[in-house]
């Protein structure tokens, strides 16, 4: 059950648990769906934050779904939470940066948007 994917140069395993026959070589293709939208918007973001001047001291995108229980199992419903550590974060460029990576930027984000409800939030830790 493991397949190994060359993107770009760069091999990835990909494999199912070993419950549902794989060996755990690599990660299950639906998490990896969503690493690449939260890797996606967070390349988006830093970009975007970095010519507004803000630098936060810490940043991170996590990302969960809702699958259906029922065959095709497929994502109804996904979210986004943008973490930000720092001194003084203008929360309007910080929301700004988001906006724009959701709606212009991120490739990922406008294609799953047709097919999904992305919901997202941000937290200042």
């Amino acid at each position: 059950m493991s397949f190994k994917a060359s993107v770009q140069g760069h091999e990835l395993m990909l494999d199912l648990g070993e419950d549902a026959g794989g060996q755990d070589l690599g990660p299950r293709p639906k998490p990896l769906l969503l690493a690449s939208l939260g890797g996606c918007t967070a390349m988006d973001v830093i970009s975007i934050l970095k010519k507004m001047r803000v630098e936060p001291d810490y940043f991170n995108v996590n990302v969960t779904g809702e699958v259906t229980e029922e065959h095709p199992k497929h994502f109804t419903k996904i979210h986004l939470v943008y973490e930000f550590k720092g001194k003084d974060l203008p929360m309007d460029k910080l929301q700004k940066a988001i906006e724009l990576s959701q709606e212009r930027y991120c490739g990922i984000s406008h294609t799953l948007k047709k097919a999904v409800e992305l919901t997202s939030e941000i937290r200042i830790l």
